[in-house]
């Protein structure tokens, strides 16, 4: 804005300047107003107006004002449900971004919330009456429909968003429209990544979510923008999908991998003093996955359905290597007795893997002619 120097009245003028002040009054009409003798004498005869400079230091900054405003509009009050790692590893961030954290758990984290500066409830009702802006549920998937039915909701405000953070979609998605009212708004979420994968940082790792039921109200839009923006200011790679898109997806990459590391852990793998890269990515594989409970592993399964055909494969496939290992140690020993293969005898090859949903070919044998009947 150009500088300019504006009448200010105190006091209304007298009528008979009324009209010859107007554009003094009125300093948008102006780029720049330079003192003229006429208005000099002017202000001399009428001491109640002073010459004021717009664009000098003011005692009210209604830019910052305005800034600290719209800052304060996007902070939320997020009650944490379960407030275990998980549950404190998220709470970490939003304290982090300046939001109002509140916590309630069956276990007792009273002081670790308050070295975090988060407020712990023992009492849900309590918890409910503080009517935060966003219910967070950090359950275990086991526990989530006995712990969102015992939340007193009567005590919560009316458009309340909820939030899950399972490792499974469908199951959360069903049971909020099925325990929770219409007027509830519901986002069904799943942050790839924990406490340990992501210790350093949160960059490029992603978030899934789907806006299962958020109201028209331009209030509750930005609310759920909000959430949502506390993850993409994290540096998280923000991916929208349907509850039903993600389990799919995560059955065949988060299952296996939490099956691969069980499965792992049972052979009670230890490091070497020749450890190759690989080895070592196994090791971590196995540290990663033996870390989280067997709760959430189960849950991964029970409350997937696309889980049990993954486990399927799994044997399938396992079945189908031994079967093309155990050809190969079989020409071996016929070459030894014999001298040399049988005539016409190839070693089996393992069969390729179908997509999912699609069942298994039985090894191949890669035979020429006619076989024996």
């Amino acid at each position: 804005m150009a500088s300019f120097s504006a009448v200010r009245s105190i006091a209304a003028a007298p009528a008979t300047s009324r009209t010859s002040l107007s554009s003094l009054r009125n300093p948008h009409r102006l780029s720049y107003l330079h003192p003229s003798k006429s208005s000099v004498r002017f202000l001399r005869r009428h001491p109640r107006f002073r010459i004021q400079a717009i664009d000098a230091a003011q005692p009210f900054d209604e830019e910052a004002r305005l800034v600290k405003l719209h800052a304060q509009s996007t902070k939320l009050k997020i009650a944490v449900i379960g407030f275990g790692n998980f549950g404190q590893f998220l709470a970490k961030a939003f304290v982090r971004q300046g939001h109002t954290v509140l916590a309630h758990s069956r276990s007792d984290y009273s002081s670790v919330a308050q070295s975090i500066g988060v407020s712990f409830f023992f009492d849900a009702h309590d918890l409910c009456e503080q009517h935060p802006d966003v219910i967070l549920l950090c359950t275990s998937i086991i526990s989530t429909e006995t712990v969102l039915r015992s939340l007193p909701t009567q005590r919560l405000k009316r458009n309340t968003l909820f939030v899950d953070v399972l490792s499974v979609k469908e199951f959360p998605k069903n049971i909020f429209l099925q325990v929770l009212p219409a007027h509830f708004d519901i986002l069904c979420t799943h942050p790839m990544f924990g406490p340990e994968s992501a210790r350093n940082s949160w960059g490029n790792l992603p978030f899934v979510f789907d806006k299962v039921r958020i109201g028209n109200e331009d209030a509750r839009l930005a609310r759920v923008d909000n959430f949502l923006n506390i993850f993409e200011k994290e540096g998280c790679r923000m991916v929208e999908m349907t509850c039903a898109e993600h389990d799919k997806y995560a059955a065949g990459s988060q299952f296996i991998t939490h099956t691969v590391g069980r499965v792992l852990e049972k052979l009670q793998l230890e490091s070497t003093p020749i450890n190759t890269r690989g080895y070592e990515t196994l090791l971590d594989l196995v540290a990663n996955t033996s870390s989280d409970s067997f709760d959430l592993y189960y849950g991964l399964f029970m409350y997937n359905k696309n889980a049990m055909e993954q486990i399927e494969r799994l044997d399938l496939a396992f079945e189908a290597l031994k079967k093309e290992l155990f050809g190969h140690l079989h020409e071996v020993l016929r070459k030894q007795l014999f001298g040399k293969s049988e005539v016409g005898m190839t070693r089996p090859m393992l069969a390729k893997l179908p997509k999912n949903s699609t069942p298994m070919l039985p090894a191949q044998s890669n035979t020429s002619g006619n076989q024996n009947e």
